[in-house]
């Protein structure tokens, strides 16, 4: 009986630093990183007519630039931790919501040029947010893993569904260039608040230590070696994939099945719109439970049946992009808590977030491109939306190996 306890107390806690209590001020950035992590991307699509008449971009041009910052949150993902390493956790993230500031300021400049310019300093910022996020709940709140994660992705889902839905009243009502610099305040006083952190980081640190370590030294786990590691890449990349092409394609989708434009693009919104509240509750049930297949299965099946039913039953669609919404609301929020959950520390933690958001954003920026690709050679949306059922299979594969209790680099 004893050995039994001990087996089940190792699953939450293999952490080998001394306690610490994250306080207000560590608590006020999260808060304001989880804020500036979705709204400065989300704003754009809106308002692409207005940018596409006013920048005279053409329609490649207008397509790269909504790729562009799905892109850049796989191809900057990868030095978040080296970053973090040499300079410190809090000032790569002081760094990087700066980036997130200048680029929200440099697109407002009205040349095509700036515009990219801006998204890519975006992008970039946003990438390194991202990754370092986990590491920062697992290192400073890992008493309440799931309660973190679930406040900042509720965070990141409201301010994203927020950005697109100001995005085109504030445009007519004060032009595209003040709509798209709104944006700037919250960035800068993100910024600010953890350029506090670092500033205070560093004058706790004795004199023999360097910013490179926050905690003492311990062995660094491998990820690209580890088949949970890959697991819960895999799981996130495929999670993401479905998410942006239901984004990109529903309204379209909607539309050649007979609903009116408003209409489709009311569906898109309510289905968005649904899955804010799983941002918060399945992080929360995820932490909470010692295994967390269940939950995998279950947010797989609502995405499948979401699928199925609207390509077999598309006259009752309201209905199936609410189970969708259900589906894609949860997964998200589920594959971004196994990272915390997977990881013995947070240097692993980031390691592994950064891992799996290189692989993860990377295909989730193909993928709308692809689906869109498969309806002109097919004619039909029914190919492209049985490819997305199929890659449910793959899904749940790779979703139960990642949801099994056990952290990356255990044996």
């Amino acid at each position: 009986m004893p050995s039994t306890t001990r087996t089940r107390r190792t699953r939450t806690a293999p952490d080998p630093r001394p306690g610490r209590r994250a306080d207000a001020l560590t608590l006020l950035g999260l808060i304001l990183l989880a804020l500036n992590l979705r709204a400065a991307i989300t704003g754009i699509p809106p308002v692409l007519t207005t940018l596409q008449a006013a920048l005279h971009l053409t329609g490649t041009q207008a397509g790269i630039l909504t790729t562009l910052p799905v892109l850049c949150l796989g191809v900057f993902a990868p030095v978040a931790p080296s970053l973090a390493r040499r300079a410190g956790t809090e000032a790569v993230l002081a760094g990087a919501l700066a980036l997130v500031l200048a680029g929200v300021l440099v697109r407002t400049v009205p040349t095509p040029v700036a515009l990219f310019t801006g998204t890519l300093l975006v992008g970039a910022g946003i990438a390194l947010g991202n990754v370092l996020m986990p590491a920062v709940i697992k290192r400073d709140f890992r008493d309440s893993v799931g309660t973190m994660t679930g406040l900042a992705m509720t965070l990141m889902a409201a301010t994203g569904a927020l950005a697109a839905g100001l995005a085109v009243p504030l445009s007519t009502a004060t032009g595209w260039r003040p709509a798209l610099a709104v944006w700037a305040a919250p960035a800068l006083a993100a910024a600010l608040t953890w350029a506090l952190l670092a500033a205070r980081r560093i004058r706790r640190q004795p004199p023999a230590t360097t910013p490179l370590a926050t905690v003492p030294p311990v062995p660094q786990t491998s990820v690209l070696h580890s088949p949970l590691a890959w697991a819960v890449s895999a799981l996130l990349g495929l999670v993401s994939l479905c998410f942006y092409v239901l984004v990109a394609w529903t309204p379209q989708i909607m539309s050649d099945e007979g609903y009116p434009t408003a209409v489709a693009g009311a569906m898109t919104s309510v289905m968005l719109t649904i899955g804010i509240p799983f941002g918060l509750a399945v992080p929360v049930a995820a932490a909470r439970a010692a295994d967390q297949r269940p939950l995998v299965v279950t947010v797989i099946a609502l995405k499948a049946a979401g699928l199925t039913g609207i390509l077999l039953a598309p006259q009752d669609a309201w209905a199936w992009t609410g189970v969708l919404g259900a589906g894609i609301g949860a997964g998200f929020p589920l594959a971004m808590t196994l990272l915390g959950l997977r990881s013995p520390d947070p240097a692993t933690a980031a390691r592994l977030s950064a891992m799996a958001q290189t692989g993860g954003y990377l295909l989730a920026g193909c993928g709308p491109a692809a689906f869109g690709l498969l309806h002109t050679l097919t004619g039909s949306w029914n190919t492209p939306i049985l490819l997305l059922i199929a890659c449910t299979v793959p899904e749940l594969l790779v979703g139960l190996v990642a949801g099994r209790p056990g952290f990356v680099g255990a044996r």
